[in-house]
């Protein structure tokens, strides 16, 4: 593949930072801590403030000193192709990265031509910035593998998946020409386990277990014998050794998610009576009974994501004279949506809004700290009323789509509606995400953006 680093060739981009390098080399330390949460829209944020502070109360995130929008660009896989109006988390993972809008399903590559996209942990790494990875799912995902790897397809994650990928006998798609073999760069596992980042941290343990193409050791030995220190555990995460770069497996796949609906409950639908079927003016329905979240106990095996950014902070920081660029994603926002369990994505805001606190808390001992809390799309759950504004006529009416009722902690009920599609699956939508900084980010963030424009502040801020 040609690369491309955001319009500039690699060459100028790298002598660039060296120049600007040198230029800085007495400068204070200055980091940049891009907080992601995937699938994180108005909605998930309301949802999650009514449950864990009340309707009346506040999530860190809404104590921030800023707050604007940014909107979503994605295009069809062609060079010059038209806008496509909905996003997955690859291409806008893709676009905070690099700056560059390409289509949906890509890491790091640009649509059409398929060529590599220079990332801003490149850049930063290029000009001697350390570089941090942290989420809630398998860290070969869309959204981190889009900081650290190319590839022309997001499920090629290990090398076992890079030909021919099929569920269920569908064919899903192929990475051959990202073959090593084929001159490629390999399976995303394998351009983590090379690559110079510092820390990477979350799940997808099972993505390192296969042999790396065309020899005899795992993934896993190929990080090691690259220089990382692997550990899979809390205790080995507060243990590992300062100074080392470190990298965190702690799950086969995603990490499990803190709250869950009672039994494992998601949304479902509303159950018409016959006579409503006959007509929609007859009859009565049966809404789903209410539910309770509750604590997952699979969460507890795992570290939260506030002891990952602790970490990965603490690693980071340590005898650091330059400063340095962390990524940190609450991922489960989004799966638990597209599973309609609106527990889940609760307990995922709640992750983040501590992961926040961790990073406002670096920021009050290092002031050249720009903190960005941003999403990469909108979701499916709507906040719709759970008692209907027409209950009062005499004709049933209900949700068309699927319905989680939650019983809240002060004492209410809310009700959650997906109805994107009628698949396995819940789809994203196309709406504006909300971007949050801190003070660092006034005057620097404007109240509206492009989601390719985070790349360029990034950029700015670190003077790459």
């Amino acid at each position: 593949m040609k690369h491309l680093l955001t319009g500039r060739s690699l060459c100028a981009g790298l002598l660039t930072a060296a120049a600007m390098l040198a230029h800085n080399a007495s400068a204070a330390p200055r980091q940049l801590i891009l907080i992601i949460g995937d699938g994180m829209d108005e909605q998930q944020v309301t949802i999650a403030r009514n449950y864990l502070k009340g309707a009346a109360g506040q999530l860190l995130l809404d104590q921030m000193p800023l707050r604007g929008a940014s909107q979503i660009l994605t295009i069809e896989d062609k060079v010059g192709g038209k806008p496509v109006y909905v996003a997955d988390s690859a291409n806008t993972a893709t676009s905070m990265a690099t700056g560059v809008t390409t289509s949906r399903g890509r890491i790091a590559t640009s649509a059409g031509d398929d060529r590599d996209l220079g990332t801003i942990v490149e850049l930063a790494q290029a000009a001697g910035y350390r570089s941090g990875i942290v989420t809630t799912a398998s860290v070969t995902d869309a959204t981190p593998a889009a900081f650290a790897a190319h590839i022309s397809f997001r499920l090629c994650e290990n090398p076992d998946s890079m030909v021919d990928i099929t569920y269920h006998d569908i064919p899903l798609g192929d990475c051959s020409p990202d073959l090593k073999a084929n001159g490629g760069r390999g399976s995303i596992a394998e351009q983590l386990a090379e690559s110079k980042v510092d820390v990477i941290l979350g799940g997808g343990s099972k993505h390192f277990a296969p042999m790396a193409e065309g020899q005899s050791r795992t993934v896993a030995q190929v990080a090691q014998d690259s220089g990382f220190q692997l550990v899979n555990s809390t205790a080995e995460l507060l243990a590992a050794q300062p100074g080392k770069r470190l990298l965190g497996t702690f799950s086969k796949s995603t990490m499990p998610v803190r709250l869950q609906g009672e039994g494992g409950r998601e949304a479902e639908e509303p159950e018409p009576s016959l006579l409503n079927y006959i007509h929609p003016y007859l009859g009565d329905v049966t809404m789903p009974e209410p539910m309770d979240c509750e604590p997952n106990p699979e969460f507890a095996a795992v570290p939260t994501l506030q002891q990952m950014t602790d970490a990965a902070l603490q690693h980071l920081s340590r005898d650091n004279e330059r400063g340095f660029f962390l990524m940190i994603e609450s991922a489960s926002i989004d799966k638990q949506s597209h599973e309609r369990k609106p527990c889940g994505s609760i307990g995922e805001v709640e992750q983040l809004d501590e992961a926040l606190a961790s990073a406002l808390a670096f920021a009050e001992q290092h002031p050249e700290t720009l903190i960005i809390v941003t999403a990469d799309h909108s979701q499916a759950a709507q906040l719709i009323p759970e008692v209907s504004l027409f209950a009062a006529y005499p004709i049933p009416t209900y949700s068309p789509g699927k319905v989680a009722r939650i019983n809240t902690p002060e004492g209410s009920r809310m009700a959650v509606n997906y109805a994107t599609t009628n698949f396995m699956m819940a789809e994203h939508t196309g709406a504006a995400v909300p971007v949050y900084s801190n003070a660092q980010g006034v005057g620097r963030i404007p109240p509206f953006i492009r989601q390719p424009d985070i790349f360029e502040i990034s950029r700015q801020y670190l003077g790459l």
